[in-house]
């Protein structure tokens, strides 16, 4: 798919089921809806091989071709391994090359941010979150 995904509802719901049709998934219950004439919500869990998932929620300018809000989550079971936010940390100077886009990480998580170069408003963020769990799967098989 070349053009932007998140320029339609329709667009965005089918590059949102693709995510399903890779190896490591197993199944998932994303659902993009529109809350208005341009504006939608994607909301579900992607659930891999070996006790891995993946929780997402993103607000949608299809208007203006954005992501307006997100977080994604990844846990193996129950343990949550990292996340991403754009909750904004202004007084935070080592967070300043991607604000308000961050990464949460072990240890002591819920402090311990991390810039997040690969993270956009302006671009689908679900397939590099996807395929950053598929590679901490694929080292773990090994």
């Amino acid at each position: 798919m070349t053009k932007n995904p998140l320029e339609s509802l329709a667009d965005y719901s089918r590059f949102a089921a693709e995510l399903s049709d890779r190896p490591l998934v197993e199944s998932s219950t994303i659902s993009v809806w529109s809350a208005s004439p341009y504006t939608g919500v994607a909301e579900g869990e992607i659930f891999f091989r070996q006790g891995f998932r993946l929780r997402m929620r993103e607000e949608l300018d299809f208007g203006n071709g954005l992501i307006t809000s997100y977080g994604y989550e990844a846990y193996r079971g129950e343990e949550r391994l990292w996340w991403y936010d754009d909750f904004p940390h202004p007084h935070d100077p080592s967070l300043a090359s991607t604000f308000p886009h961050h990464k949460h990480v072990p240890p002591e998580i819920r402090r311990n941010r991390i810039p997040a170069p690969e993270i956009s408003f302006v671009r689908p963020n679900l397939k590099f979150v996807v395929r950053e769990l598929e590679e901490i799967i694929e080292k773990e098989r090994y």
